[in-house]
C-alpha cells in the first residue's frame, strides 16, 4: 500500500469547542458564522473562491475517539453500519461539510463561512467549490432513513447549544 500524505492547509475557527455543543449538520445551524484561516502558503490558490455561493470543506475528525463498526444514530432507533451513517468516529477520521461562502479576503486568508457545523480549530484538509450542476442528486435515495420519511417522521437535527462568553 502506498502511504497517504495528507496537509493541513487551515483550520476552521468556530464557536463550537465542546463535541456535546455542535450542531449534527449544517442545517441545524444555518447562521452560524465561522472563518476559515487559511495558513500563507496556500493563501494564493484563494482566487476566484469568492465567486461560488457555498463550498465544501475537507476536514479532519481531530477529535474523533476511534470507531466502531455499529453505531446509534443521533436520531435514535437500533444501532447501524457505521458507513451508512455520518458519525465522526471513523477508521479514516475524514469529514466533508457543505457551508455558504459569504466572502473570502485571500491576503488576511480567511473565508467567512455560514452553516458551519464544525469545532473551533478543526484542521481543514480541503476545500472545493459547490457546483449545484453536478453536485445535486436530488433523486437520490435515503437509505435507511426513507422509512422515516415515508411516515412523515422527520429527521431530527440536534440544535447546537448556546456558547457562552467569546465564542
Amino acid at each position: 500500500m502506498a502511504d497517504i500524505e495528507l496537509r493541513i492547509i487551515g483550520r476552521a475557527r468556530t464557536p463550537w469547542t465542546r463535541r456535546e455543543d455542535a450542531p449534527h449538520q449544517p442545517p441545524a445551524a444555518p447562521d452560524t458564522k465561522g472563518i476559515i484561516e487559511i495558513s500563507p502558503e496556500y493563501r494564493e490558490a484563494l482566487g476566484d473562491l469568492a465567486g461560488f455561493g457555498r463550498i465544501w470543506l475537507l476536514f479532519h475528525f481531530h477529535r474523533s475517539g476511534g470507531w466502531g463498526s455499529k453505531v446509534r444514530p443521533p436520531r435514535g432507533g437500533p444501532k447501524r453500519g457505521l458507513f451508512a451513517t455520518r458519525a465522526p468516529d471513523r477508521p479514516s477520521p475524514l469529514g466533508l461539510t457543505n457551508v455558504v461562502l459569504e466572502s473570502v479576503d485571500p491576503g488576511r486568508g480567511e473565508i467567512h463561512v455560514r452553516g458551519l457545523d464544525l469545532l473551533d480549530d478543526t484542521p481543514i484538509l480541503d476545500i472545493k467549490p459547490y457546483l449545484p450542476m453536478f453536485d445535486a442528486w436530488p433523486d437520490a435515495g435515503h437509505g435507511w432513513i426513507e422509512p422515516y420519511l415515508a411516515a412523515g417522521i422527520e429527521p431530527r437535527l440536534k440544535r447546537p447549544k448556546r456558547t457562552t462568553g467569546g465564542g
